[in-house]
């Protein structure tokens, strides 16, 4: 049976896919009228914000601040991930080659048929070997998560929307630590590591992008075709100095979203539709920024194994 780096994509698929990923940039819309004066239901809502809560915020947004410098409780476990990421492996070789293939091979992921399930926990994976997955895997392990975070998310904000004035002020924050952990668990499908502070930067560009208008979008672009280039990160980096404000973009954002869900009984309908979008709308960001990456390094990599390769 052939190892599953031998089912990775020819540079081929990889150009194909990366100008799919292009094309998704170049459709990118602006945000709505609505949403660009968002501000406007937040200031209605810090009049109507006791100092308690307005004070519980300013605390939470501040541990959103220590996210990138340390990484803060939103950190999420690595070897979860890696598990996630071993089931999938394993179902897609026994798709491809039947459960006797996994069975048989010490070095791949054992996982998803009864007759292999014990042998699953014993696979122990890095993220250099994450990074030489096919993309296929990696793809369908960050939309299983995402599935279940965008399912999380909304009920969340159906519960938020209950309580009126004091629940949805304290769900802003929850959302933002959601988006948080969710971008770190794609970051790990596509095999990179939050726990470096040049991917906990890149995940608050992936934030920004899902919150900006289309010159904002095309401005994160720019800066993040810079991002690996290692003569050009301080650039990049020096730019999310401001990063508090990237954060307070991304909660006003959903101001016209929550004044909605200010409404009794109907809020809960609003809220749980503005939680699902926004999760789903970070995740999308997410995915195609990461894989991008991820099918630039790779093509990278073989146009330097073929160079050496020439010598």
């Amino acid at each position: 049976m052939k190892p599953l780096i031998e089912y990775r994509e020819s540079q081929e698929i990889l150009h194909q896919e990366l100008k799919q990923i292009e094309k998704w940039e170049k459709e990118q819309k602006d945000i709505f009228f609505w949403e660009k004066i968002g501000r406007w239901p937040f200031m209605l809502l810090d009049r109507l914000t006791p100092k308690i809560i307005k004070d519980k915020l300013e605390q939470l947004l501040n541990e959103l601040g220590s996210f990138i410098q340390n990484g803060g409780k939103y950190l999420v476990k690595e070897e979860t991930i890696l598990s996630r990421l071993s089931k999938t492996a394993c179902e897609y070789m026994i798709k491809q080659n039947g459960i006797d293939s996994v069975l048989d091979t010490e070095d791949q992921p054992r996982v998803g048929e009864n007759a292999v399930a014990e042998h699953y926990d014993d696979s122990v994976w890095d993220l250099k070997q994450v990074a030489e997955l096919p993309l296929t895997i990696m793809d369908q392990t960050a939309d299983d998560i995402t599935s279940g975070r965008i399912t999380f998310a909304t009920a969340q904000g159906a519960t938020t929307g209950i309580g009126g004035v004091f629940t949805i002020a304290a769900d802003i924050p929850i959302l933002l630590g959601l988006s948080l952990k969710v971008l770190q668990e794609i970051a790990l499908c596509y095999g990179f590591n939050p726990q470096d502070k040049q991917e906990r930067i890149f995940i608050i560009k992936c934030m920004q992008f899902a919150s900006s208008d289309i010159v904002g979008k095309k401005a994160v672009l720019e800066e993040l075709a810079l991002f690996d280039d290692s003569s050009r990160q301080a650039q990049v980096f020096s730019q999310m100095q401001g990063w508090r404000e990237v954060i307070n973009t991304y909660r006003d954002q959903f101001g016209w979203k929550k004044l909605l869900q200010m409404v009794p009984i109907a809020g809960i309908l609003f809220g749980s539709m503005a939680n699902r979008s926004a999760i789903s709308d970070v995740a999308e960001a997410g995915k195609m920024l990461y894989r991008k990456r991820r099918i630039l390094k790779r093509l990278a990599e073989e146009r330097m194994g073929w160079s050496r390769s020439k010598e």
